[in-house]
């Protein structure tokens, strides 16, 4: 009897994770179209703006972690959340690789001043995730350092929604083929091809690893306390207004009441301006 009860949870654990792949894995909606986005973005952006005030008002702490491939879209969805809102209160956090002095450091040392205080949004443009991602991948950390980082995280999350930090994980989820596209238009456009750097071409052939590892990363992290929410990213457009409205109901505010704004009288012409050769640039344009 043991044995058939365990032959019938494996059977119901992998039609689970069948299921779950499934569900990552769905194909995308039609692409969205850019008048119905940017009506979508704006209002979402009048949102953002009123959860800006209440954060200040009320003082909450905010930390936004967002991981994904290479190509999912995470600078992009970070520069629509942020680009109306004010830098002061939404903080983006994009750390370059250690300093030799940091490597000597506990790991998750250099992470922890970055943290936000009261009335602060803290968005992280990767995060100490790392560990469990590229640098598993890339031998930058043994697979001993790695879990021992897998064990130790969500207690250091758990640290921090008790400080009073809400933590907000975000995974981006994108195809091979969409990742493929997108990273060959890299290459192909001046714009872009500051974003494509050697490592982005080293880990390239790596995709069975990087999914192992996120795999491994979902079941230590994905706690109650710091859930991990994923996003399908195969439409740019899509997944920025998905993230903000997420985002929205998850951080509990209210829209303040504010006294209406009205522009001050004001004299013109009182002073004379110099008569100085100004040095215009040329209109181009």
């Amino acid at each position: 009897m043991a044995r058939e009860t365990k032959k019938h949870d494996k059977k119901q654990d992998k039609k689970k994770q069948r299921k779950s792949a499934a569900a990552v894995a769905a194909p995308p909606p039609e692409k969205l179209g850019s008048k119905t986005y940017e009506q979508e973005l704006r209002r979402l952006h009048v949102e953002l703006v009123k959860l800006q005030q209440w954060v200040v008002h009320e003082g909450l702490k905010v930390c936004i972690v967002f991981e994904g491939r290479d190509g999912a879209g995470k600078g992009g969805t970070i520069k629509a959340i942020t680009e109306r809102v004010s830098p002061r209160v939404f903080r983006v956090v994009a750390l370059p690789a250690p300093t030799d002095r940091e490597k000597t450091q506990m790991y998750i040392q250099r992470y922890v001043p970055h943290f936000p205080a009261a009335g602060e949004v803290v968005i992280f443009d990767r995060s100490w995730y790392n560990r469990a991602g590229v640098e598993r991948v890339m031998g930058f950390c043994t697979d001993e350092e790695a879990k021992w980082f897998l064990n130790v995280v969500p207690q250091v999350e758990f640290a921090m929604t008790k400080s009073g930090i809400l933590v907000l994980k975000y995974w981006l989820e994108v195809s091979p083929e969409e990742q493929e596209r997108r990273l060959r238009s890299r290459v192909d456009d001046g714009r872009k091809i500051w974003k494509l750097s050697p490592m982005d071409l080293k880990s390239y052939d790596r995709w069975d690893d990087y999914t192992r590892v996120r795999d491994e990363m979902f079941r230590a992290t994905d706690t109650e306390w710091a859930p991990w929410y994923v996003a399908r990213s195969e439409d740019k457009k899509r997944v920025r207004l998905n993230v903000i409205s997420h985002i929205l109901a998850q951080v509990p505010y209210k829209e303040l009441d504010v006294d209406p704004v009205k522009l001050p009288k004001r004299k013109i012409g009182e002073y004379q301006a110099a008569d100085h050769p100004f040095k215009y640039i040329p209109e181009a344009y």
